[in-house]
């Protein structure tokens, strides 16, 4: 795929959803942070219905870790692996309280050093709450920039690396998030819905379905 198709298929995306975000529902970076970590092998619906219960009582780190590792479990009990992820959340609120004031901090190093935070995580921080053109490639994204070619790549690493370059610089702000609501709703992973696909016809990927 060549950078005029890859542009061409932003600028469509673009113009479908021109100001994208997460469905995560949050309202400051810690609660996003914390919308994140229990997102890992859940859906944002999940982790939505959770989150409305749990920061109206518990939304800042000092709060969570008053609620300890057994109150905080009431509240994301309905989630997966909810307990190493109270767990991480908890010493997550620990170390935030005692290095960065209680702040989520904008770095990348220091994101990755909390407990239960990954490159992924990090980089659905970096870029939603601090605007940073980073790529949290998730199952969505890896299968979106590999079936339609235009950053395909063996792994997830290989994939970021892969679209950071090649997607136009106007675009990087928001690609995340138009390439995992594409691909959450669109080019789903067993019956992509081409045929009511806005770039169907710049996607590479040989078994359309157009049905």
């Amino acid at each position: 795929m060549n950078q005029t198709i890859r542009r061409q298929i932003f600028e469509r995306l673009r113009e479908q959803n021109p100001h994208p975000t997460t469905e995560l529902n949050y309202s400051t970076p810690f609660e996003l942070l914390i919308a994140v970590i229990l997102s890992a092998q859940a859906t944002d619906k999940g982790v939505n219905k959770a989150t409305a219960k749990l920061y109206p009582v518990a939304n800042t780190p000092e709060a969570i870790v008053a609620l300890g590792e057994e109150g905080l479990k009431s509240y994301i009990k309905t989630i997966g692996l909810f307990n190493s992820k109270a767990a991480n959340i908890i010493k997550t609120c620990q170390q935030l309280i005692e290095l960065h004031d209680s702040q989520v901090p904008q770095d990348r190093a220091a994101l990755e050093a909390l407990p239960g935070v990954g490159r992924k995580t990090a980089n659905v921080v970096l870029n939603t709450v601090f605007r940073q053109p980073t790529m949290a490639v998730d199952t969505h994204i890896f299968r979106v920039a590999n079936r339609t070619r235009i950053a395909p790549g063996k792994n997830v690493l290989e994939v970021e690396k892969k679209l950071l370059r090649f997607i136009p610089k106007e675009f990087l702000l928001d690609a995340h998030h138009w390439l995992i609501l594409h691909g959450r709703y669109t080019c789903l992973a067993r019956s992509p819905r081409c045929g009511s696909c806005i770039i169907e016809d710049l996607c590479e990927y040989r078994g359309k379905n157009l049905d």
